[in-house]
Parts: C-alpha cells; structure tokens; sequence
C-alpha cells in the first residue's frame, strides 16, 4: 500500500504533476496553470502569477540553477570540442572562436529555463513554503526570567 505525505492535510498529493510543473517552469510559465509569465525580467520571478493568482515569492532557486546550468552547457561543450578536437585538430584560436560565444550564448539561454524548472519542481513538492506553511523554523522557547 502506498502512503502519501503531504504538507497540506485537506488537497491531495497528486493534484501536482511534478512532469507537468516542472515543463512550465522550463518554458518559462507558471508552474500552477502554465500560461502566465514567470519572469519579470531575465531572472526575476514575479512574487504572483497575473493569470491564476498562484503566489511565486516562496521560491528559493538561488545557487542550483547556474550549478545545474554549468553542468549541462559544459557537457555540450566539451563533447563538442573533443569531436572537433579529434577529428579536425583546429588551431587554438578556432577553438577559442567557436566555443567561448556558444559557452556564453548557451548559458545565458539555459538559466531561466533551468531556473523555470527548478521553482516548478519546488512547486509540485509544496517546497518552501508553496504547501501552505512557511518554511521558517519555530522560535526557541524562552526560559522565564529569574525573580
């Protein structure tokens, strides 16, 4: 028998398709209904999506989506500097001339895509704070003053 946990007791678990929300999150959309804008500007989230309501500000994709970025965009690249390496042996500068704009172009197109994903993964788990509760931890209790 499978168990589910949520963070939310009253909705179901599965009323978030992560697949789906996380292929919202990569075409830049609201992970919630996938027709509203992610974005403001190139890496800023709108804190509420202006066609479903969905509040965004709870996302906490901050250092994974350049990791995640790097790792793709450098195995392209390499994979296609070691084929070209191996099977024309171009000059330094060739190289320098292919791969340094395509690294940069590559990148610069990739991050809010991963960035997308990533807020839309956070989204269907009902990560950090997208479940309804906050993420922050309770206060420590105080010991009563000494009289």
């Amino acid at each position: 028998m499978d168990q589910i946990y949520t963070n939310d007791p009253e909705s179901p678990a599965n009323d978030r398709s992560w697949p789906k929300a996380v292929m919202n999150g990569i075409r830049c959309t609201c992970p919630a209904c996938g027709t509203g804008k992610l974005y403001e500007s190139y890496l800023k989230v709108i804190p509420v999506c202006a066609t479903c309501g969905e509040e965004l500000h709870h996302q906490r994709a901050d250092d994974a989506p350049p990791y995640f970025t790097m790792f793709i965009v450098g195995h392209i690249i390499i994979g296609g500097l070691l084929i070209l390496e191996q099977s024309v042996a171009p000059a330094t500068w060739v190289h320098l001339v292919i791969w340094l704009p395509l690294t940069l172009i590559l990148s610069l197109w990739l991050l809010p895509k991963v960035k997308g994903g990533l807020i839309g993964l956070q989204w269907a788990l009902r990560m950090h704070g997208f479940g309804g509760h906050s993420d922050e931890p309770d206060p420590e209790p105080q010991a009563a003053p000494h009289a």
